[in-house]
């Protein structure tokens, strides 16, 4: 059979669907199919490719890793399909949704102010924004753009650096007047550190020690599931925390919050990055004006 008497976009429209709404039967409601007939499809699907897409003896839906493999690249497919549609249509105005994963402290501080200048700049594009400081999967979360700060994993990704941030271990005026100001690591053992409890790359706070790099963990009554929240306990007084400059350079400008060991903590920074699924220049417009807006308008250090 030739290839254009096959719909194969088609084809793989169905099947992602399938996969995003976890079923055949919410796929067949979605596209006015019956169950039997997305079955059908997918199964020819598979015999067209000689490869078993979807294991059907669990109850619940299982791809096998072929199943994996074309389902990933079919996101990719349909979304340049969909954008090649827009930019036809309209070809210099970005249009369509934006899902973006960041850290709490990042938008707090950094994104939020600025989003109403991308979106007066682009309004045909919109943006569905998840706060969290845990590390999410771009395609499990069908998320186009995660900021992420720290050491980058090797991966498939696309990045975009977005700087390199200096950290710093800090506390409030009267929790150091309580317990004292640490001048030296050593110091920290009778302190109160605050840490998450998320998994940081890291592991640890970086100190520089006689000449050597050294990395102390925060042991502490309290964790909490955001840098932000962190900052929080930090300026009520309830311990030592390691925060982003741009978290804490008001509260250090207004006396809220105080640097500590900063001798030992000079070559602490964490590099911040935009991470986003295509290569090259295969992605949508509306992720690729979002990212130059980042660069732009979002760098830190």
């Amino acid at each position: 059979m030739a290839r254009l008497d096959i719909n194969r976009s088609g084809e793989m429209e169905v099947f992602v669907r399938v996969v995003d709404l976890g079923g055949f039967s919410a796929a067949a409601r979605d596209f006015a199919m019956t169950p039997s007939a997305v079955s059908k499809l997918v199964t020819r699907l598979e015999t067209r490719l000689n490869a078993r897409l979807v294991n059907r003896s669990t109850r619940k839906l299982q791809l096998t890793p072929e199943g994996c493999r074309y389902y990933e690249h079919g996101v990719q497919v349909l979304a340049n399909l969909d954008e090649a549609e827009r930019a036809a249509a309209t070809p210099d105005s970005p249009s369509g949704r934006i899902r973006v994963s960041t850290n709490v402290p990042f938008a707090r501080h950094m994104l939020l102010p600025v989003l109403p200048e991308f979106l007066a700049q682009f309004p045909e594009v919109s943006l569905d924004l998840s706060l969290t400081d845990h590390v999410v999967d771009l395609l499990d979360d069908r998320t186009d753009v995660a900021v992420r700060a720290g050491p980058l994993k090797s991966s498939a990704l696309m990045a975009r650096r977005l700087g390199a941030v200096k950290m710093h271990i800090t506390a409030a005026p009267a929790y150091l007047e309580r317990k004292g100001m640490p001048r030296h690591p050593g110091d920290l053992a009778g302190h109160n550190l605050l840490g998450p409890n998320y998994v940081r790359a890291s592991g640890g706070w970086p100190l520089r020690i006689d000449g050597v790099d050294r990395v102390i963990k925060p042991v502490g009554s309290i964790q909490a599931s955001d840098g932000e929240a962190l900052r929080e306990l930090a300026l009520s007084g309830a311990g030592l925390a390691r925060l982003a400059d741009f978290q804490v350079r008001r509260d250090f400008a207004g006396g809220r919050l105080v640097p500590v060991l900063e001798a030992f903590t000079a070559s602490d920074s964490e590099e911040v990055h935009a991470i986003f699924l295509g290569q090259g220049g295969h992605m949508p417009a509306r992720v690729r004006v979002f990212l130059d807006f980042l660069a732009e308008r979002c760098r830190v250090g």
